[in-house]
């Protein structure tokens, strides 16, 4: 629950924000809603022709069709937006995160458009929305940072020599922008013409903008974030830190309050550091001081990364922490408002996780899909966008949505949000869902000693901790056998029928005999069972060897029939099983694999590093594809010759569609 703030404080403004147009989209468009209804503010929804059934079209008091399908042609029009607020007599513009949130020409155009702009000013933003510029003031005022190189001098020459004389390891960043894009590390000078490449291909993608910064890395740190808020009066808080350490991609799927790292003192020092850099720049509004933490030496040193000049995504969990609500304030300090609390004022009560749901599978490869099932857990706070029939295009950032658990003490907020995962029910598309359950679970996570190389060095046990094993796997293919009709109605049999499922690249063989009245006999290898299945809705209660599940599936359109299980009981599972029955085993996954190169998901070809009759290594980069916002190279999965190519640089390609063929080197 959060804190409503008191409407007897003082206005020395008068802005106006009585219609606000949100120029975003998912479920921060829907978090700004919610907080604007609440607060009698009339809402505007913008979309793209991919969003048209979004449900923030349909929560918005109005909503107004951008046209176009990529981000480019609707969400990073200005001039588009511009029209949208003028058509719909909108008065202020709230950003959300992500798309235009940190364009300070954005800014610009909207105040001198007339309107308010719920945002930092736009001299703010460009003095700490570019990394470069941000670490420039910082040692101006004393705040720690990272020796580096921020220079305008972008030539590949000029950065070889700059990292020769910085020394390795290195962090390649985009000055602009965030969420992990435009981020390489470099360990060996190799490595560097190779990153700045593609980090600034990447990062002029997604921010139009392409220049870069180096600095010295820190390969063991933890990533510290710090809360602030500035009203347009000279007054700045901080509301505590955030830590954001566990990461895939350089990019957030965990975040937790207090830090399990952060003294008091600690808390105070990070703070007095965010407020300077904040006031150094003239700020307004909600920001994020970001920080490294150097838990290798004993006096715990910090050293800025940046700070993101806008609401971020983790921002619940500060909400959860201090029962305020942080668009409130942007919105009240956007009227004009004076921070309705002092630093003294701020209370952190108990300790709230954050997890970012995201459709991706295992290996953090992004995927889409249409939404088959969906069930939202109680007791938790889901900010998300979902519904069934929701369908997750390949267009916009992989994250779904995020859940959110408070609790007096760090071990029951993670109870609370592992058993709110285990409850909730995406089905259609693959997930993170179970992966970070079994995150929270981690030894090393539980005992609050993550650092940010957690998932590079500890992901690979957390999958295999995650593969269905035994009972499990019966259960699944129960499921997938009665999902559509009531196990009492089968017919009674007096043979075994043989079924053949894969589960991965992996075949499962087992027979099936009906006993009649939802009881059935199945076995696998040597070993025979029995189990009772009920149906209560679109779930089925199965009960196998003395243990109980509860099990939903669906089936997903594709080339290959696949269907997507959960199951709840004694482990949380979820697995993909396709059915095999008439396939022959040359046409299995890993037999295609050897003879060509396929693609693992929706996205476009943006580069092409082969041409046919090239001889390539295992390993080697063959094409990069942009999905979800991210690049992602290819590479081939055995020493082969290249046969023949099937797309073209600018194509969008489909997932399983042949890009590569391969033949034997000679």
């Amino acid at each position: 629950m959060t804190t409503r703030l008191s409407t007897n404080v003082p206005t020395t403004a008068h802005a106006q924000v009585t219609r606000l147009l949100i120029a975003n989209r998912g479920e921060i468009a829907r978090r700004v809603i919610r907080t604007a209804r609440q607060m009698g503010i009339q809402t505007v929804a913008v979309y793209s022709d991919a969003d048209r059934d979004a449900m923030h079209v349909h929560e918005a008091d109005t909503a107004f069709a951008l046209g176009g399908t990529l981000s480019a042609d609707s969400y990073l029009r200005i001039d588009k937006l511009l029209a949208a607020a003028q058509a719909t007599r909108a008065d202020a513009v709230h950003p959300g995160y992500g798309f235009l949130s940190e364009n300070a020409d954005f800014a610009q155009a909207v105040i001198d458009a007339g309107l308010t702009w719920v945002g930092p000013p736009p001299a703010a933003i460009r003095a700490l929305g570019s990394k470069s510029a941000a670490k420039a003031l910082a040692v101006q005022h004393g705040v720690p940072c990272l020796p580096g190189y921020f220079g305008a001098d972008q030539s590949d020459a000029n950065m070889t020599a700059q990292a020769e004389q910085l020394g390795l390891p290195l962090m390649v960043k985009a000055v602009a922008g965030g969420g992990g894009r435009g981020m390489r590390l470099v360990t060996d000078m190799a490595q560097l013409l190779p990153a700045l490449h593609s980090a600034r291909s990447e990062a002029l993608a997604g921010f139009g903008n392409g220049d870069l910064l180096m600095e010295r890395a820190l390969l063991r740190p933890r990533h510290i974030e710090v809360q602030i808020m500035a009203d347009q009066h000279g007054h700045c808080i901080h509301l505590g830190e955030r830590d954001c350490s566990v990461q895939r991609r350089h990019q957030k799927i965990i975040e937790e309050s207090p830090s399990p790292a952060v003294t008091p003192a600690l808390r105070a020092q990070l703070g007095q550091a965010a407020i300077a850099l904040a006031q150094s720049a003239g700020y307004v509004g909600a920001g994020t001081v970001e920080f490294l933490l150097d838990e290798a030496q004993a006096d715990k040193p910090f050293y800025l990364m940046e700070m993101n000049t806008r609401l971020q995504v983790e921002h619940p969990v500060t909400e959860l922490l201090t029962g305020l609500d942080l668009v409130e304030w942007q919105l009240r300090i956007a009227r004009g408002e004076p921070l309705p609390l002092a630093q003294a004022d701020v209370q952190l009560q108990g300790h709230a996780i954050e997890v970012r749901l995201c459709a991706e599978d295992a290996h953090f490869t992004p995927q889409t899909g249409t939404v088959q099932a969906f069930a939202a857990p109680k007791g938790l706070r889901f900010d998300h966008a979902l519904h069934m029939g929701a369908v997750v295009t390949p267009h916009y950032d992989s994250m779904l949505g995020k859940l959110i658990a408070h609790a007096p003490t760090r071990s029951e907020a993670i109870d609370r949000l592992c058993a709110g995962l285990n409850q909730t029910t995406v089905l259609g598309l693959p997930t993170n869902r179970a992966f970070l359950a079994a995150c929270l679970l981690h030894p090393i996570f539980a005992a609050g000693e993550a650092l940010i190389p957690f998932l590079a060095e500890q992901a690979d046990t957390v999958r295999e901790g995650l593969q269905a094993q035994g009972d499990a796997r019966s259960v699944a293919v129960l499921a997938v056998l009665y999902a559509h009709q009531a196990p009492a109605a089968a017919m009674p049999s007096p043979f075994m029928r043989p079924v053949r499922m894969g589960l991965g690249n992996e075949a499962l063989s087992l027979s099936l005999q009906e006993l009649g009245h939802g009881q059935v006999r199945i076995q696998m290898g040597d070993t025979k069972h029995e189990a009772r299945i009920q149906r209560s809705g679109e779930a089925l209660y199965i009960t196998l060897n003395g243990r109980h599940w509860q099990a939903r599936a669906v089936a997903c359109s594709g080339a290959v029939q696949r269907w997507h299980v959960q199951l709840q009981g004694p482990e949380c599972v979820e697995l993909w099983l396709t059915d095999q029955s008439h396939s022959a085993p040359s046409t299995g996954a890993s037999a295609q694999a050897a003879q060509s190169l396929r693609a693992p998901f929706n996205g476009k070809l943006i580069a092409l590093h082969v041409q046919e009759g090239q001889m390539v290594n295992q390993g080697d980069a063959v094409l990069v594809i942009e999905s979800m916002k991210l690049e992602h190279i290819l590479c081939a999965p055995r020493d082969a010759a290249v046969h023949s190519i099937s797309a073209s640089v600018g194509q969008q390609v489909s997932p399983g569609q042949v890009l590569v063929q391969w033949k034997d080197a000679a």
